[in-house]
Parts: C-alpha cells; sequence; structure tokens
C-alpha cells in the first residue's frame, strides 16, 4: 500500500483522500484553512469566508455521475448527504407520469445540495478513518523532488520562504526526470510514495514544479464570457418542496436564467448573461436581480412562492474552460505528482460537470495507488486515463460555451441559436425518449455525439420540428427593451 499526500481539502481533495483510506493507503491531507466543514450548514455556507474558493457559495449541481461514485464506493456519504437534507431528482420525474424504468435510469439523477453539504458528509467520513490524517491550517508552500540521484526541496521545510530555486539537473530543454518524493509546508517536510495536487485552478503546483526543474505540462484555456449572479433564497414556513417545473435553464439571446434546488427547503436563482452587456451591473442589485429573475418561467415560478432571501447577490465573471495537463508531447513532464478537480480541469458551471469530474478523477487515484505510484509509467497512465475520460467532457463544455457566449455577445434578443440544437432540448421537455438522450448526456453517461445521432432521436427532433413550423429558438423570457427596462430600475 501507498502513503499518499493531498494538497488541498476541498471536495476533490477530501474525496480523494477518502477514497484512498479506504483502499487501505495511509493518508495526509493539508489544507489552509484552519477548520474543517461542519454540520451547521448555514452557518458554514453564508458566514464562513473562504477566498481561496470562490465558488464555494455558488450553485452546485451533483449529477448522476458524481452520484454514482458515491453510491458506489462511499454509500456512507451519500447516506449522510441525505440525512443532512439533500434531495434526489430523478430526470424522468418532468413528467407527469414517469416513463417505464430501462436500464440505465438509475444513473440519471441529481443530488441537490448545497457544495456544503457534500463537504460535510466527506469531511466527517475522513474524520472517522483510522488511516488518514488532515493538517487544518498547514498549506503546502513547495514540494520535494529527485532529478536522477540528486533530491531538490523546491519550498522552505521550516521558515516562511516561498521556492528555493530549481534542482540541479539536467540542462534545459532535456528530460529532467523529476520525480516528486514529498510536500513541504512551514510546519515541515513530509514523505510520501504519490502526492494528489487537489489544490485548485490557483494552486501553487505549476511553480513548484518549475522550481524543481520540470518542463511545463500543457494548458489549454478558453475564456467563455459568461457572468453569473445568483442569490440564495429558503423557501416560507408550510411548503416542501418548490415547482416541480420548469426550473430549468432557459433564456433568450442575451441572458439566461436557472433555478439550483438544494437541501433544507434552500434554492438559487442565477442569472447569466455576457460580460460585456451593459445591463449587467444593475443586477448586482437586489430588486433589479428580482425582477429580472421573474420575467423568465424558472425564476417567477419559484420566487412567486414568497421564498425569503437568504444572501445578497453574488457575482462572478472571468470564467474560462481550463485543462491543465502535466505532460507534453514528450509525455509526463513529472512522476510521483498527479492534479484531481479543478487542478486537471476547471469547467465553466453552465453544465455543472466539475464535482463528477472530480469525484472520477479522485475514485481513479485511489484504486490504482498501489501500482507504482511515483514511477513514470503511473503518470502516463493516469495521463492517459485523464485524456480518454475526462478531456472529452472539457471539450463539450468548450463548444457548448462557445455557442452561448457567441449568442449573448450580439445581444439580438430572439436570434442566434441554430434551430435544430435548440429544437432538441424544447422537444425533449414533451418526449421521454428525448428526455432520455438528453438526460444521459447532461449526466455523463453517454456524449453527446453518440446520444443526440441516434437514428430514433433525430427522428422524433425532426417530427418535432415539423409540427412546427414557425418555430425561432430563444423564444422564453423578455426581448431586449423588456430587459432594458428591469435592469433600468
Amino acid at each position: 500500500m501507498a502513503h499518499v499526500l493531498v494538497i488541498g481539502g476541498g471536495v476533490a481533495g477530501l474525496a480523494a483522500a477518502l477514497l484512498a483510506a479506504r483502499r487501505g493507503h495511509t493518508v495526509e491531507l493539508f489544507e489552509r484553512d484552519t477548520r474543517a466543514p461542519g454540520t451547521a450548514l448555514d452557518r458554514d455556507f453564508f458566514g464562513w469566508r473562504r477566498p481561496s474558493v470562490p465558488q464555494a457559495a455558488q450553485p452546485h449541481a451533483l449529477l448522476g455521475a458524481a452520484r454514482k461514485v458515491l453510491v458506489r464506493e462511499l454509500p456512507d456519504v451519500h447516506a449522510e448527504m441525505l440525512r443532512l437534507g439533500a434531495r434526489e431528482w430523478h430526470e424522468l420525474d418532468w413528467f407527469d407520469v414517469r416513463p417505464p424504468a430501462r436500464p440505465g435510469d438509475e444513473d440519471l439523477v441529481m443530488l441537490q445540495a448545497r457544495r456544503i453539504v457534500l463537504e460535510s458528509a466527506l469531511a466527517t467520513a475522513l474524520r472517522a478513518e483510522p488511516g488518514a490524517v488532515v493538517h487544518y491550517g498547514e498549506p503546502v508552500c513547495g514540494v520535494t523532488a529527485v532529478s536522477g540521484t540528486a533530491a531538490a526541496g523546491t519550498g522552505p521545510a521550516t521558515g516562511a520562504g516561498a521556492g528555493t530555486g530549481p534542482a540541479e539537473g539536467p540542462e534545459a530543454g532535456a528530460d529532467p526526470g523529476i520525480r516528486v518524493t514529498g510536500v513541504n509546508t512551514r510546519g515541515g517536510a513530509y514523505a510520501g510514495d504519490l502526492v494528489v495536487d487537489a489544490g485548485g485552478r490557483r494552486g501553487g503546483a505549476e511553480r513548484w514544479l518549475a522550481a524543481a526543474g520540470c518542463r511545463p505540462g500543457t494548458v489549454e484555456r478558453h475564456r467563455t464570457g459568461l457572468a453569473y449572479f445568483c442569490r440564495w433564497y429558503r423557501l416560507p414556513p408550510g411548503v416542501r418542496e418548490g415547482p416541480r417545473r420548469p426550473w430549468t435553464v432557459t433564456g433568450g439571446g442575451f441572458a439566461g436564467c436557472a433555478v439550483f434546488p438544494a437541501d433544507n427547503g434552500v434554492f438559487a436563482v442565477t442569472l447569466f448573461v455576457h460580460t460585456e452587456d451593459p445591463t449587467r451591473a444593475a443586477l448586482r442589485e437586489p430588486a433589479v436581480f428580482e425582477a429580472a429573475a421573474r420575467a423568465f418561467p424558472p425564476g417567477a415560478a419559484w420566487l412567486e412562492l414568497g421564498a425569503a432571501p437568504l444572501s445578497g447577490v453574488l457575482a462572478t465573471a472571468s470564467l474560462d474552460n481550463r485543462w491543465s495537463a502535466l505532460a507534453d508531447e514528450r509525455g509526463p513532464v513529472v512522476s510521483g505528482l498527479v492534479p484531481v478537480g479543478d487542478a486537471l480541469t476547471h469547467t465553466n458551471p453552465t453544465l455543472g460537470q466539475g464535482t463528477s469530474l472530480a469525484l472520477w478523477a479522485a475514485h481513479r487515484v485511489a484504486r490504482t495507488a498501489h501500482q507504482e505510484p511515483g514511477s513514470a509509467g503511473f503518470a502516463a497512465d493516469y495521463h492517459a486515463w485523464a485524456v480518454r475520460t475526462v478531456k472529452p467532457w472539457f471539450d463539450f463544455q468548450v463548444v457548448a460555451d462557445a455557442a452561448i457566449g457567441a449568442r449573448f455577445a450580439t445581444r439580438a434578443g430572439r436570434t442566434g441559436t441554430a434551430r435544430e440544437a435548440a429544437a432538441l432540448f424544447e422537444c425533449a421537455l414533451e418526449d421521454p425518449e428525448v428526455m432520455r438522450a438528453r438526460a444521459r448526456v447532461r449526466h455523463l453517461v453517454e456524449p453527446p455525439g453518440r446520444a443526440y445521432a441516434h437514428p430514433l432521436i433525430r427522428a422524433r427532433v425532426a417530427r418535432w420540428l415539423a409540427a412546427r413550423p414557425e418555430y425561432a429558438p430563444n423564444a422564453v423570457g423578455p426581448d431586449r427593451a423588456e430587459w432594458e427596462k428591469l435592469t433600468a430600475g
């Protein structure tokens, strides 16, 4: 068995540590924050300032792919989430009568909960693992690496300095053969068989590896041009559930709205626009935000229940889709360290893929960590797995966001979306077969190129369009004139 060192105590880090410990490995996790998620959900969610995790207070979607990992590998975590108030939603419950079940339908279930519910359940389980130690308030500030037979510390074992410079090794441009053997914190140096980087997109691994003499990995980045505005609410006393529908994403050619039901009667309403839209700043004002949200069917259906706001308007922008591979055309640039979660790929929240991809990577690391984790072969196999399994969903996100960004950039109102693509999503709301195909893509069960290309699905969408010769995409929500009036206050 291996000794695994995990950098970062967010969802990816907690899951990687817990899954590895359950496989019999010993684990040490290092988290810069001084405290762990607890079970006082509202206090932690709304009152815990977490500058290193800016997305913590934003809505999260725990898709079927994430739920599948929990149910199969961490059933106690899944049960604890339900105990803490998480709800489950089956995609085919959109219809008044659920269609007859088919094999695979069990994977089309979403866990509705705030991120803190998952973090709390993971942290509770990890605390009970005898082979796991968590170092809160002890951030990693460097890694220890060897090149050939020469060891190199790329961060201080003690003290407050940063990296101490590159390791001695081969000339620049040659394969350095760098292997990470541990991590450094202000409290000391820790050796391990495998380091798991779950430090997120703002972690320091790129800098530490450069200091160790590694070639740079491959980074692929795509800006989305989208800004998100979210506000949290709680259903009024006596109302246990919100509308069964609509709460999906809807929008016109310049803005969209989505509702994210969560745990314990809490839900989030989100508006999204292009970062260059001149009405964007006005959405920070709660009254303007609510008026704009009510102009879309999901926002109106939920806000009309008399829900009480729990937060101000939370804004996030400058979002991108980023793929960070510790490999180049010559192969892996380092061994002994692998990235998971946002350190591997950060995806824009429009499709809600992030948690699922993080749990996939954490599970892969845990179930293979016994296979010479410090070797170049382990690094190459992990990279090949990530390219084969995770990268196609990253690419799908990039294409989807590019289409949304291009449409919103025009601020043209009702135009801009491919008619056939939009029709598939509209048809799914009426046709269970098309909904099942859409859900299989949404929950990362089947890639869109296969699910949507099936002759049955294509024929059903074609019939739906033929029956609606006047159909035009983006007809839901306010037009541009209405939107500008709403956002003018």
